[in-house]
């Protein structure tokens, strides 16, 4: 992947749940984490008492988080009621020059910030809550 503008890295939601995704945030610093818990079977005959790991057999994720600003009052809206309601819903994370990621997520954690001469600022974070799945772009 070469060089590609952060500000192009998109956030959205499907918040009515017929598929039809819009961007949701205005996000000034994103970050897209994939982890993969490992299935340690290490035995008594393993080779020099090294490490061996199952192949496929740990916990895959998915998270996502973002500081910015809500695009308007509706994006806001969405996501907090969301986050209150526990909901998982599906989103996608649109990578400019990679592709998109897309599943349900669920948002564990929304704060507000703001400064005295300044806007009010968020962030969130994302967790999957299912399978995800990825189109390269």
């Amino acid at each position: 992947m070469v060089a590609q503008k952060g500000k192009d890295l998109l956030l959205k939601i499907d918040a009515d749940g017929l598929g039809a995704f819009t961007t949701v945030a205005g996000l000034r610093s994103k970050r897209l984490s994939f982890n993969s818990e490992t299935v340690d079977v290490t035995n008594a005959d393993s080779a020099g008492r090294w490490r061996e790991l199952l192949a496929g057999a740990g916990v895959q994720r998915a998270a996502v988080a973002g500081t910015g600003i809500f695009k308007d009052a509706a994006s806001d809206a969405a996501i907090r009621s969301r986050f209150f309601a526990g909901e998982i819903g599906d989103w996608q994370v649109v990578v400019p020059g990679f592709g998109t990621v897309e599943g349900p997520f669920q948002i564990t954690a929304l704060e507000y910030a703001g400064e005295h001469d300044g806007e009010v600022t968020f962030e969130l974070a994302l967790e999957s809550a299912g399978a995800v799945s990825f189109a390269a772009a």
